[in-house]
């Protein structure tokens, strides 16, 4: 089973992605995340935008870069989420992003995607 659930997922006519997630309380981003003190790391929140953004493109999909992230509310387990992800104008690759908790944003930046290429799966393979 995955670590959190995405639900809801909608895409506007301009492209604007939005989805509602929940991170599971027995996730292991908080097993160690800390002990008695339990909040998602920044990579995983990441994560849930990205698979937001690969949902209604291509699951080939890989990330560039990431730029302006900030990180403003802690996330803590069963915490209800809402996910927005806008792309740049013109740019189909770049999309600002935020994470709402509790109606406040709780993290926002910028994530450069786009396609991986045959070179890409050649590095994995020797490695």
């Amino acid at each position: 089973m995955k670590w959190y659930s995405l639900t809801n997922l909608k895409q506007t006519a301009s492209g604007e992605i939005s989805a509602e997630a929940r991170v599971m309380p027995d996730s292991p981003w908080f097993s160690g995340h800390f002990p008695g003190e339990p909040i998602l790391p920044g990579i995983a929140q990441l994560s849930m935008v990205f698979d937001a953004i690969r949902h209604f493109g291509d699951t080939d999909l890989k990330i560039f870069r990431v730029k302006k992230v900030r990180f403003k509310q802690i996330i803590r387990p069963d915490d209800r989420l809402k996910i927005i992800a806008v792309p740049r104008k013109g740019d189909a690759i770049t999309y600002s992003f935020k994470i709402q908790v509790r109606e406040e944003v709780a993290c926002s930046g910028m994530l450069i995607v786009g396609q991986k290429s045959r070179r890409d799966d050649c590095i994995r393979l020797r490695q």
